[in-house]
């Protein structure tokens, strides 16, 4: 079973894309299309970093790369070239695809019930 999430097709318009940025480091093609996908499963599942499966890497190798490319502008830069064209919609994760905490949503947080008994 392949753990590929982007089809080949769409990888290419973002590889070029991310070989052609000035502040992205793409590196290797493969473990370039291993971090994006990395962060596709973290946005698309809301999952904590930590629970990042190993087959994309350590997690915190991960999450310093994508904090460091949401410093750098890469990720707003990808989001802005790619936001008209329709068949890259998939790739492109936005608020409808972003799972928020469930404190995020009004859940209850911890603790928070202790305090209002009083």
């Amino acid at each position: 079973m392949s753990t590929t999430r982007i089809a080949d097709y769409r990888w290419q318009k973002l590889c070029a894309f991310l070989q052609g940025h000035p502040r992205a480091y793409a590196g290797r093609e493969q473990e370039c299309r291993r971090f994006v996908e990395a962060v596709h499963w973290i946005l698309r599942t809301g999952a904590q970093w930590r629970a990042l499966p190993d087959r994309y890497g350590k997690w915190n190798s991960v999450f310093k790369r994508f904090a460091r490319w949401d410093e750098n502008g890469v990720w707003a830069d990808m989001f802005k070239q790619f936001a008209q064209d329709p068949d890259m919609a998939a790739v492109m994760p936005d608020s409808t695809v972003v799972r928020a905490h469930m404190s995020a949503a009004g859940g209850s947080k911890k603790g928070a019930h202790s305090r209002n008994s009083a």
